[in-house]
């Protein structure tokens, strides 16, 4: 081998060296871009390399917890959201994201017990109330749903809460209260849907 070559050799191995080799964050990062894009089994491949490396970041069993909900897999996102308040049990969103998984699966009361403690640690989240509204909704309970309707309404209008509500309305029996909740969210006067929303900030 003539000196150039090696000498060449030598340089390319240790350019390779100084190269940083990817870290659990910066997979965290590609996982969320992948869910961004829809590619939910390449960003659940990307969550899993970075547990694999750090198995104590919160963030990624949060974030591969909303990749198993979006794509249906209600169960293992029930998993990790476990993971999520087990590892930070003060981290409202973990408890709304883990009740989301649990009404998913027809566990309404469970669901609705994590809701709870959800609005308890943060009463100022409207998504915390819309979900736990739709499970009151489903459970035939109009009066709870109606008043976590006007809780999020209270705290970001938006059309899809106002026809909710007057969903819960019409379910009740309150005709009159139902067309005006339709009206009121016909008017175009705020957002069509509450804030897109991350399951966990």
């Amino acid at each position: 081998m003539t000196k150039k070559i090696l000498l060449f050799t030598l340089i390319c191995a240790g350019l390779t060296a100084c190269q940083t080799l990817p870290t659990a964050s910066e997979y965290l990062t590609r996982g969320d871009g992948f869910v961004k894009d829809g590619k939910i089994p390449q960003a659940i491949k990307a969550y899993n390399k970075a547990l694999a490396m750090n198995p104590d970041l919160t963030a990624v069993y949060a974030s591969r917890g909303a990749a198993y909900f979006f794509s249906g897999d209600y169960a293992r996102a029930q998993e990790d959201f476990l993971t999520v308040v087990e590892k930070n049990p003060y981290q409202a969103d973990g408890y709304t994201a883990l009740g989301s998984a649990l009404a998913a699966r027809g566990d309404y009361q469970n669901a609705i017990k994590m809701f709870d403690i959800s609005i308890r640690l943060n009463p100022r989240k409207p998504e915390t109330f819309f979900s736990r509204a739709g499970v009151f909704l489903m459970l035939k309970e109009y009066d709870k749903a109606i008043a976590d309707y006007t809780s999020v309404i209270l705290l970001a209008p938006a059309a899809d809460v106002y026809n909710a509500r007057g969903a819960a309305y019409l379910q009740k029996g309150e005709q009159e209260n139902a067309q005006k909740d339709f009206i009121t969210a016909r008017n175009g006067a705020m957002p069509d849907k509450l804030n897109d929303y991350r399951m966990i900030d």
